[in-house]
C-alpha cells in the first residue's frame, strides 16, 4: 500500500514538471564578450605593468603619501561604501537561512467554547457525559513542542538564489576598491593642481615686481620727456591687471586646499607640501601591459563581471519559480486540555509530518513578468559589461596618448619661455635706449607671463595624466 502511494505520488510530480516545464518561456540570455584588442594602438606590447605598483610605490612625494594615508582612512565615501559591502554580506547570510530548515521552539494555550448544538459541541458534551464529568468545561488546550518547515532546494532556486547574493557582495567588494582607486588619483590630481597654482602665484608676483619697476622707469622718463602719460597709464593698468590674476590665483589655492581637505575627510586647513619641487617632478615612465590584463586589474570590470554572474544566477532562480516546489513540515510535542496531562506519556504526545508539492497552473502572468524581468535585466547586465571594457580601454589610450603628446608640447614650450625670457631682456635694454617703443615691452612682458603660465599647467598636465593612466590601468586599490 505504502508502495502504491509513493508511486502515486511521483507520478504527480512528474506530471506537474511536465505540464509546468513544457510552457517555461523560450527567453535566451545574452552572452557577454570578453574580447579586448592585443595592444593599446602604437603603444608597444610588454607585459610589464604599472598598476601592479602598490600606490605608496608609485607616489613618492611624502606630502602626498601623507594625504593619501589620512584619506585612505577618514574618507566618508570609503566608509559608506564599507556599509555597502556589510549590507551585501549580510543578505548572503540570509539567502544561505533560506534553504536550510527552519526549526522552532513554541508554547501555546488557548480555551474555545463551541456551541452546543454543533457538531463540535455534541462531541464534547457526550464525551464529559461518558467520562462523569471529569473534563474541565469550557475545553482547554495547551501545546509545547519543536515545529519545523523545509523546502526542499530541488531545482536550485535557493541555492542559486544565494550564489546570487555571494557575488552581489563580491561586486560590493570590488566597488570599494573601485572607489578606493578614484580617491587615490582625485587626491593626487588635485594636490598637483595646487602646487602648479603656488607656482603660477610665485611668477605672478615676480611679474609683479618687474613690472613695478617698469612703471617707475616709464615715470621717470616721462618726467624727462622721453615717453607720454600714454606709455605710464599702459605699463600701470598692465600692473593692475597683474594684482588683479594674483588674486584670482590665491582664491583657486583656497578652493584647492579645501577639496584636499574635504577629499581627506577634514575641516579647511592649511595642506603641506613643497611648491619649490614642483618644477623638478618628472614624469615616470608608465607600462600599460596589455588589455587583457585590464580584466584583472580594474576593479569597476571585477565589479561589473560579478553583477553579470549574479543576473546569470537570478534568470535561473527566476525560471525555477515555474517548476513545482517541494516543502515538508512537521511538528513534534506533548498536548493536553490540562496542564498537569501536558507531559503525560504517550497519551499527550503528538507529531505530525506533511509533504507538499505545489506548481503554478492558473496565475503564471507574474512568473513570466519576473522571468522576463530577470532576462532583460541580464541582458542589460551584459552590455554594461561590455560598455566597462570598452571605456577602460578607451581611457587607458587616451591617457598614453595624452602623456606622448604632453611630453612634446612641454618641450616645445619650455623652448618658448626660455626665448621669451630673453626678449624681456632684451626688450626692457632697447627701451631704456630708446631704440624701442612700450608697447613692445609691454606686448613681451605679457606673452612671456602667459607662456610661463602654460610652461606650468602643462607641466600639471603631465602629472596627472601619470596619476590617470595608474588610474585607467586598475592601480591603487591592491
Amino acid at each position: 500500500m505504502r508502495k502504491k502511494s509513493l508511486i502515486t505520488f511521483f507520478g504527480a510530480a512528474a506530471f506537474a514538471v511536465a505540464l509546468t516545464g513544457c510552457v517555461t518561456p523560450g527567453i535566451v540570455p545574452r552572452t557577454a564578450s570578453h574580447a579586448v584588442p592585443a595592444s593599446y594602438g602604437s603603444a608597444l606590447t610588454d607585459t610589464t605593468n604599472t598598476a601592479q605598483l602598490r600606490w605608496q610605490e608609485f607616489f613618492t612625494d611624502p606630502n602626498l603619501t601623507t594625504l593619501i594615508d589620512t584619506a585612505l582612512r577618514n574618507s566618508q565615501e570609503l566608509n559608506i561604501a564599507l556599509q555597502e559591502i556589510q549590507l551585501s554580506k549580510n543578505e548572503v547570510q540570509v539567502r544561505k537561512g533560506e534553504y536550510l530548515p527552519f526549526l522552532g521552539v513554541g508554547v501555546r494555550s488557548d480555551v474555545d467554547k463551541p456551541g452546543r448544538y454543533t457538531l463540535r459541541g455534541a462531541t464534547e458534551e457526550q464525551v464529559r457525559i461518558e467520562e462523569d464529568h471529569k473534563n474541565p468545561e469550557p475545553l482547554a488546550n495547551h501545546q509545547v513542542g519543536a515545529f519545523a518547515s523545509w523546502e526542499v532546494d530541488i531545482w536550485h532556486r535557493l541555492r542559486n538564489a544565494r550564489k546570487a547574493a555571494a557575488l552581489r557582495y563580491l561586486a560590493s567588494v570590488e566597488g570599494r576598491n573601485f572607489a578606493v582607486t578614484n580617491l587615490i588619483a582625485e587626491v593626487a590630481t588635485s594636490y598637483y593642481e595646487l602646487l602648479a597654482l603656488d607656482n603660477q602665484l610665485a611668477i605672478t608676483r615676480q611679474n609683479i615686481d618687474i613690472q613695478r619697476n617698469a612703471l617707475q622707469l616709464v615715470k621717470l622718463q616721462k618726467e624727462s620727456a622721453r615717453t607720454t602719460e600714454l606709455a605710464v597709464q599702459r605699463f600701470e593698468a598692465q600692473l593692475h591687471n597683474t594684482l588683479s590674476n594674483q588674486f584670482t590665483i590665491q582664491q583657486q589655492i583656497t578652493e584647492t586646499e579645501n577639496r584636499i581637505n574635504f577629499l581627506v575627510g577634514r575641516y579647511p586647513q592649511p595642506v603641506a607640501r613643497n611648491d619649490s619641487s614642483f618644477n623638478a617632478l618628472v614624469p615616470q615612465l608608465v607600462r600599460a601591459g596589455v588589455p587583457a590584463q585590464l580584466l584583472q586589474n580594474r576593479p569597476d570590470i571585477r565589479q561589473a563581471e560579478q553583477r553579470l554572474l549574479a543576473s546569470n544566477l537570478d534568470v535561473q532562480v527566476a525560471r525555477a519559480a515555474f517548476y513545482p516546489a517541494l516543502r515538508i513540515t512537521g511538528s513534534a510535542g506533548f498536548e493536553a486540555f490540562r496542564p498537569g496531562l501536558l507531559f503525560t506519556s504517550p497519551q499527550s504526545m503528538l507529531f505530525s509530518a506533511a509533504g507538499d508539492l505545489m506548481a503554478p497552473l492558473i496565475n503564471r502572468n507574474g512568473i513570466k513578468s519576473v522571468y522576463s524581468s530577470a532576462n532583460a535585466s541580464q541582458i542589460q547586465t551584459a552590455y554594461n559589461y561590455e560598455r566597462t571594457v570598452l571605456n577602460a580601454y578607451v581611457e587607458v589610450s587616451n591617457q598614453l596618448a595624452s602623456l606622448r603628446n604632453l611630453g612634446q608640447s612641454y618641450d616645445e614650450k619650455a623652448r618658448a619661455v626660455a626665448a621669451l625670457n630673453q626678449s624681456v631682456t632684451i626688450s626692457n635694454s632697447l627701451f631704456r635706449s630708446a631704440r624701442a617703443e612700450y608697447t613692445e615691452v609691454l606686448f613681451t612682458q605679457r606673452d612671456a607671463l602667459e607662456a610661463k603660465y602654460d610652461l606650468i599647467e602643462l607641466k600639471m598636465k603631465q602629472l596627472n595624466a601619470q596619476v590617470n593612466v595608474y588610474r585607467a590601468l586598475g592601480g591603487g586599490w591592491n
